[in-house]
């Protein structure tokens, strides 16, 4: 029997090559039965004689080994699989065995991943007293499973298995009935800005596309089911279950043919808000040759081009407060405007500590006696950052309600923290009043850990994975878990509450629980968010099985709003936002109302109020108008405009000079100002 210890050790080094570098095992659908008959029937004459009452190799332990490892596969880069039993086992008497499992195998078709909760297969030997007291040893099929492989989740096999059946049976479906063209045109709607939320999934359709092209240049039904076993294992559930997603909803409809217009319309009634008002026009590039000579037929060809304004655009009229360096550039009575501001400053009484003002206050009180402004560009504050839009042509005709060219854009897409981003991409909410997000299995070496978000509420209700995807009273919920972190894959859970109004006062303990170790080193990162601010956290060390770790304790009162008081050590994020660092003051250049009032105009719509900020640069390429700014006489063209507005967007310039924070007159808010005239003072200022 020491031939069979040489095929065992030759079996055994095959194994452990074709394993290695692999993240995931799949088995075939073979009758095991049928496998270990077929194994005992392929010796040749004469090598596998009864021995006392069974054949030579007839003995349950390898008996046991062929039936649960033996249809266990690999696929490799080219969408084949590779078995166990394709290695050359040196020997004319063990190759045709090797080789009719090998055949036999690879004739069936992929049925599972192979998830085992054991580390070892087989019984590697025994020993046996013969009569004549001597020791026989009888070797047999054995391997050790690298740690990798083998499962500390708390699920059974079987469940674990499910859930990887169903995702590769969606990522398949998803491959086999969205079109190519249905991405390229969704893609193409995002990269218009003209679909709500869509560019939350604009990476995650750009890699779809590439795996569905991969997909389908396959040229068999194996090797095309063999390439959705493996991918399904490595992009995650997002990309795998992207049809069972609201985009996959839009995706299948266009696939179908079902009318654009009319398949964006179902897609925006699943994700949109109740007040979203007004969608992107969607258009073809035929509607916008209609559109070309609509324009071109009502005489506003000159008047399309916009541009980010510049100061030698605006006149000293339409400005309510310019510091010193922009009052010299657009008045040439410069001197004299400081003359007017030095005497009218000395004298004014001072105001004492931080108050709240009024804005109108603030304009007719304090901006006169004013030589510098400074505004703290809070991270709440991002989404209301603002460019004044101009004219290519000055001096075109205006299409709007107002006398004047000029209009403006609001910031469209804000860029979240990355962990929000993934939070999102999981499926998750991240708009809500508070949230709490975990992330791990960002660094190189894979943290297979199942790391669980969890928070105690004040009356003792306890959100965590048992309870998934419920809404609890308080309007909290868990709706990302992650169980099984897959390799190079970032994982993240998150809670979210979303009324603040229901949420009982008082303290909310949020804790990270390591429910099973699997040999993963490194801690986590943890993000609070409320009041439009993300507090960071970070736990850098290894969690033990069932250890706890609080990231924060958090008191919430009606009066008082949230306010940490328990953490592990903090920041609150700045971001770049428009070549400009949150959470610092920065110089205001032009406080101004918005074109429709300038001039004296009154009654035209809201008034809004801009500060613009030196060194302020527009990143994204805004709508040149909207729709709402348009002449009455062009509204039966609304949808053309509309379709233009989205198309003919202003171009990036680094000379914009009229960026900065605006503030609507019908929405309260608030921001805190440096304000600097005979003294140097803060005040909030309140809209």
């Amino acid at each position: 029997m020491d031939r069979f210890k040489e095929l065992r050790d030759l079996f055994s080094e095959h194994v452990q090559k074709m394993i290695k570098g692999e993240s995931v095992l799949f088995t075939v659908d073979v009758d095991k039965d049928e496998l270990w008959n077929l194994y005992l029937g392929s010796f040749p004459a004469g090598t596998n004689d009864i021995y006392r009452e069974r054949r030579n190799h007839d003995c349950s332990a390898c008996r046991h080994f062929v039936k649960s490892f033996g249809n266990v596969v690999v696929i490799n880069k080219s969408y084949q699989v590779v078995s166990i039993w394709d290695f050359d086992a040196k020997s004319d008497v063990y190759q045709p065995v090797i080789d009719a499992l090998a055949s036999f195998v690879k004739t069936f078709p992929v049925c599972d991943v192979f998830i085992t909760k054991e580390k070892r297969f087989g019984t590697d030997y025994n020993r046996e007293l013969l009569e004549d007291k001597s020791v026989f040893t009888w070797h047999h099929f054995y391997i050790e499973l690298p740690a990798k492989f083998v499962s500390k989740s708390s699920e059974t096999v079987g469940a674990l298995q499910s859930v990887a059946r169903d995702r590769k049976n969606v990522f398949k479906r998803s491959l086999g009935t969205i079109s190519e063209y249905a991405i390229e045109a969704v893609l193409d709607l995002i990269s218009q800005n003209s679909l709500y939320k869509g560019m939350e999934w604009k990476e995650q359709l750009v890699k779809f596309l590439v795996l569905h092209n991969d997909y389908h240049k396959l040229q068999t039904k194996k090797a095309k089911d063999n390439y959705c076993w493996l991918v399904s294992c490595m992009v995650g559930g997002a990309m795998s279950k992207i049809r069972n997603h609201s985009i996959g909803v839009l995706l299948t409809d266009i696939s179908e043919g079902v009318d654009l217009d009319v398949a964006v319309k179902r897609y925006e009634n699943i994700v949109a808000p109740t007040n979203y008002k007004r969608p992107k026009a969607i258009f073809t590039k035929k509607m916008i040759e209609q559109a070309e000579q609509t324009i071109k037929d009502l005489g506003f060809e000159n008047s399309l081009g916009r541009r980010h304004a510049v100061l030698d655009d605006i006149t000293i009229n339409n400005i309510i407060f310019a510091n010193k360096d922009v009052r010299k550039r657009i008045t040439d009575n410069s001197v004299f405007e400081d003359m007017k501001l030095e005497s009218v400053s000395a004298g004014r009484k001072d105001f004492e500590g931080v108050e709240e003002v009024p804005i109108e206050k603030f304009i007719s009180d304090i901006l006169p006696r004013t030589t510098s402004v400074e505004v703290l560009l809070e991270n709440r504050l991002i989404s209301g950052m603002t460019s004044l839009i101009a004219p290519k042509v000055s001096g075109s005709p205006s299409m709007f309600k107002w006398d004047n060219g000029f209009s403006w854009a609001y910031a469209g897409n804000i860029t979240d923290s990355l962990m929000k981003e993934r939070v999102k991409m999981a499926g998750g909410n991240t708009d809500g009043v508070l949230r709490f997000s975990i992330q791990w299995n960002t660094e190189a070496e894979h943290n297979p850990n199942d790391f669980d978000a969890h928070c105690v509420e004040p009356d003792g209700n306890h959100i965590h994975f048992r309870n998934k995807g419920a809404v609890h009273s308080s309007s909290g919920k868990l709706d990302v878990d992650i169980i099984n972190p897959s390799p190079g894959v970032p994982a993240v859970e998150n809670i979210v509450w979303t009324d603040k109004n229901k949420m009982p006062e008082g303290r909310y303990k949020m804790f990270v629980h390591n429910y099973t170790h699997r040999g993963g080193r490194n801690g986590f990162s943890a993000e609070i968010e409320f009041d439009g601010i993300i507090h960071k956290f970070e736990y850098n060390k290894e969690l033990r099985h069932d250890e706890n770790v609080i990231v924060a304790e958090i008191n919430y009162t009606k009066q008082s709003g949230f306010v940490i008081t328990k953490s592990l050590e903090s920041t609150i994020a700045s971001r770049n936002a428009w070549n400009l660092t949150t959470q610092r003051f920065h110089p205001v250049s032009v406080i101004m109302y918005s074109p429709n009032y300038w001039d004296g105009q009154s009654g035209i719509g809201h008034k809004h109020y801009f500060f613009m900020l030196i060194n302020c640069i527009n990143d994204t390429m805004p709508n040149g108008f909207f729709n709402e700014f348009l002449n009455e006489s062009l509204m039966k063209h609304k949808r053309v405009f509309e379709a233009l507005g989205s198309k003919l967007r202003v171009e990036r310039s680094d000379e914009q000079q009229l960026s900065g924070l605006g503030f609507s007159s019908t929405q309260r808010n608030h921001v805190m100002c440096k304000i600097e005239g005979h003294v140097t003072r803060i005040i909030k200022i309140v809209f």
